[in-house]
């Protein structure tokens, strides 16, 4: 990669994202970055995904990185398959993002109601109500290679096939690849796709390892007010947001994330981690900022 493509963009765009049920979510907050501080894009709203899906293709400045915080695709690696054992499990990652659409067609909101209920892919699902499926694999569930290599770095990632507990990020990871199949041919996404040379690109990122740049641990990644908040992005170079008291942690998240996508993006490191061969890339994708 020459390095032009490294910082070539003007804009960053984080997006703390959400699975959750229902039309607007207050999980969702968008936050975009220029030369100067972070802010939130039109910050008290209470987002919908569609809504997201639109500005993504219809607002997004030009040149822009945009930081999803979700899975961009399911375990393959381990097992040579998403769903072993199903003969029309999909042999990428953009075939499954069309599946994931398509099964759930009928859901509203870009819900994935329909996938985790499936009767084959629901086999490889931990869902709530002690629903576990017979090929969920136990414990703590499957990992991406990405997800391993956030371990090592000190980060606590979880499954995307586990859709349990309040830190599971499996419906939003399901609900988010419905989205990126939308995006197909207006907007790349990496490492799926190449990084092109010019032109705004979407990338996974993990707010934590975020965080962890601005000197937070893993365990205490979350910013609860604007005075911590400040601290971090401090800590990145970058010049504080007004307020003071407490801010969601979906704010926090992701103005903190779009500054750090600012001083990262042109780390060429970052975008040839060390375990990522092409065919990860094409089947399981990439946590950028994951070494």
């Amino acid at each position: 990669m020459k390095l032009h493509q490294a910082t070539r963009f003007r804009h960053f765009a984080a997006i703390d994202w959400s699975g959750a049920a229902g039309e607007r979510h207050r999980g969702i907050a968008v936050a975009l970055c220029g030369a100067g501080r972070p802010e939130l894009v039109r910050p008290g709203h209470r987002w919908s995904r569609s809504e997201v899906l639109n500005w993504l293709l219809d607002e997004l400045p030009g040149d822009t990185l945009v930081g999803f915080d979700m899975g961009i695709s399911l375990a393959f690696a381990d097992h040579g398959a998403f769903f072993p054992g199903w003969n029309e499990s999909p042999p990428h990652a953009r075939a499954l993002w069309a599946s994931i659409d398509a099964i759930c067609g009928e859901d509203p909101h870009l819900a994935a109601t329909s996938y985790v209920d499936h009767p084959e892919t629901s086999r490889h699902f931990r869902r709530h109500g002690g629903r576990e499926g017979d090929l969920f694999g136990g414990g703590r569930g499957r990992f991406r290679v990405t997800e391993r290599a956030q371990e090592a770095m000190g980060c606590k990632p979880y499954s995307n096939f586990n859709l349990v507990g309040a830190s599971q990020v499996g419906k939003s990871s399901l609900t988010g690849m419905r989205l990126l199949h939308r995006l197909q041919g207006r907007l790349p996404v990496w490492p799926i796709d190449p990084l092109p040379a010019q032109g705004s690109v979407v990338v996974e990122i993990y707010t934590t390892i975020a965080a962890m740049a601005a000197g937070r641990s893993a365990a205490k990644s979350k910013m609860r007010s604007y005075e911590e908040l400040n601290a971090a992005l401090a800590a990145l170079g970058c010049a504080p947001v007004a307020g003071q008291g407490p801010i969601a942690d979906h704010a926090s998240d992701a103005l903190l994330t779009a500054a750090w996508l600012r001083r990262a993006a042109a780390d060429p490191q970052l975008w040839h981690p060390a375990g990522l061969t092409p065919e990860i890339a094409a089947t399981e994708g990439w946590t950028f900022g994951a070494r």
